[in-house]
């Protein structure tokens, strides 16, 4: 099962690093990883997608906390949380095809950022099954390029 974890840590160089290097060391693979500063400019939350079983990751939540720079690590996968991501997607594109990708950018509220003569750049935003779902209705046209901010999470009605 995927899990997305949240932290919040210090803002100081190798936080990252050390986090990233102890869930990689226990063998455990990292599928999105998004860092940015809070609203305070001394923190920043990291928002990390594992795959794993509860006892993989309860293991994961543990270590990570016992960390120096790290404040705070919620597990929210399981808790009322809304998550996001970001997509840039260049769609290869023929005169007879560009109207059925446009229609379909329409109907997941996505927008186009650039166009091409052979080309359409569409910009998505949505939580991870939304755009699974967009990309794989996107599968039977040429993706020439793509590229994903990875997912960002947010608990609700509860501090986390």
């Amino acid at each position: 099962m995927k899990h997305i974890i949240t932290t919040l840590v210090e803002n100081k160089p190798g936080v990252l690093a050390r986090i990233v290097g102890l869930i990689s060391g226990r063998g455990y693979n990292i599928e999105t990883l998004n860092v940015g500063p809070t609203q305070d400019p001394t923190t920043s939350k990291m928002t990390i997608t594992v795959g794993g079983d509860d006892r993989v990751i309860e293991q994961v939540i543990h270590q990570v906390g016992k960390l120096v720079d790290v404040i705070e690590v919620v597990d929210v996968t399981r808790r009322r949380h809304l998550n996001r991501e970001l997509i840039l997607v260049e769609v290869g594109t023929a005169r007879h095809s560009r109207s059925e990708v446009l229609e379909l950018a329409t109907l997941f509220d996505a927008r186009v950022v650039a166009v091409g003569e052979k080309s359409i750049t569409v910009q998505m935003v949505g939580d991870h099954h939304t755009v699974e779902d967009f990309l794989r209705l996107l599968h039977p046209y040429e993706i020439t390029d793509i590229s994903r901010s990875g997912l960002i999470a947010v608990a609700r009605g509860e501090h986390a």
